[in-house]
């Protein structure tokens, strides 16, 4: 079992506090962040009209002026500054508000582990609606950011002259050339005799036990497939081991010094 333990504190449900829910706009929470620490972000106004409770926020002047990112250059918009509240009843619900902190660790004995603690801060009392009044401004800025959503991600531009710092593509590449040329070289290679390639294989495995296929093909100047067929009678292709992808004469071909021994 784990050695951290949850604490809940309960005493904001003793005090009965009453809270609001309250859904705004992602613009307005923006324009909030920017001012953390600058003071007030706006008023809220509660009043009484004929008996029907009216709520509406007042944005600070200074908050809204929201920069049009997307234009070249860089203008602003004016945010709608009232925003009327659209109460709604809680209905059968009971929300409740938590806050969450980290605290140290409870014992000097344990490890430098941090105790999360929840807190009940009071009971939702009343949902709302923040909904900015529908003039010119919010007009203004909702169509800045219809246009901004429908620009398309990439788009084409017209060049005046030719790019040379990228690649260029090229008629045939470099390696195609060369397999190309090593097949021309291999067509023209014309088959010698049998023992003639045996004489040449035996005088080449005398300096050394192993050899790959290439450096068979450029001492006997014999066509692939045509030396593989005559290797397969006097040699052994090793597929693993240390000398993988190598071939060396079977026992009864071979003549190296200290065999005997």
């Amino acid at each position: 079992m784990s050695s951290d333990k949850t604490e809940l504190d309960l005493s904001g449900a003793k005090q009965n506090t009453g809270m609001w829910l309250v859904k705004l706009p992602k613009y307005l929470a923006q324009q909030w962040a920017k001012a953390s620490g600058r003071g007030e972000v706006g008023k809220l106004r509660i009043a009484k009209n004929q008996g029907k409770t009216e709520v509406s926020f007042t944005l600070n002047e200074e908050l809204a002026s929201i920069q049009d990112i997307g234009g070249k250059p860089a203008t602003f918009v004016t945010a709608p500054r009232e925003h009327p509240f659209q109460l709604q009843n809680v209905g059968g619900q009971t929300l409740t508000v938590f806050t969450e902190s980290l605290s140290g660790p409870s014992d000097e004995k344990l490890e430098n582990r941090s105790t999360e603690k929840l807190a009940i801060e009071g009971i939702v009392v009343q949902r709302a609606e923040c909904r900015p009044a529908a003039n010119d401004h919010y007009m203004q800025m909702k169509r800045r950011q219809i246009e901004e959503s429908s620009k398309p991600k990439r788009q084409s531009q017209q060049i005046e002259k030719a790019v040379t710092t990228n690649y260029k593509p090229v008629a045939n590449h470099q390696n195609n050339i060369e397999y190309e040329k090593k097949k021309k070289e291999d067509g023209k290679r014309a088959r010698a005799d049998k023992q003639q390639v045996l004489d040449m294989l035996f005088s080449a495995f005398e300096k050394h036990q192993y050899y790959n296929i290439k450096d068979l093909v450029d001492i006997t100047k014999q066509p692939v497939t045509y030396l593989k067929e005559i290797l397969r009678d006097i040699g052994i292709n090793n597929v693993k081991g240390p000398h993988k992808n190598t071939w060396e004469l079977k026992p009864e071909y071979r003549h190296y010094q200290g065999e005997d021994k």
